[in-house]
């Protein structure tokens, strides 16, 4: 495995043109999906078709540094799930969006705090990024702890996007969290 980013438990790499059935099992769990799709699993051929080539397409964009990583376990190798760290398409390299998505085997376990802190580390310290956000519905309290336990502050809130209004709890809308180089070097 060519490892983009260890912690302590996890190893962080790039997806390959070979992974699309991790994927689509992630996708498949309705819990996995709650706070996405309302539990609606993304279909198969999508991620085979777009969603993966999209992904590693970004690794050629960004010379490998910003993108979609695969997390697996350190002490047995089981995949758990994904981390995000990316631009807007179009948007500028020093302000990247932080996100994860977990198999729900690895909920509860402090892997997306450790991936994730591991990842505004390398962003802030490696990578030039000046800001770095992310986003989630307003009523997911798991991920929303998270973005606390980063220290990362609530910056704005968001309206649910039209695609998302069938999924409980979307009348609330969604929040924003973001953390600067400046707020990470004073922790």
């Amino acid at each position: 495995m060519d490892t983009y980013l260890e912690t302590e438990r996890l190893a962080l790499r790039h997806f390959t043109a070979d992974d699309a059935d991790l994927l689509i099992e992630l996708d498949s769990d309705p819990a996995v999906m709650r706070y996405l799709s309302g539990g609606t699993p993304t279909a198969p051929e999508l991620i085979r078709e777009r969603y993966l080539p999209n992904i590693l397409g970004q690794y050629e964009k960004w010379g490998g540094n910003l993108g979609l990583f695969a997390a697996h376990k350190k002490d047995d190798g089981a995949f758990i799930g994904w981390f995000i760290l990316r631009p807007e398409p179009e948007g500028p390299l020093d302000e990247v969006e932080l996100g994860y998505r977990l198999r729900r085997a690895a909920w509860g376990k402090g892997y997306a705090t450790e991936g994730s802190r591991a990842l505004l580390d390398k962003a802030f310290r490696q990578l030039g990024v000046r800001m770095v956000w992310a986003e989630t519905m307003a009523v997911n309290h798991g991920s929303r702890n998270i973005m606390k336990k980063l220290e990362m502050t609530l910056a704005d809130t968001i309206p649910t996007p039209p695609d998302m209004e069938m999924i409980e709890g979307s009348q609330h809308g969604g929040v924003r969290y973001e953390i600067t180089k400046e707020q990470w070097e004073q922790q």
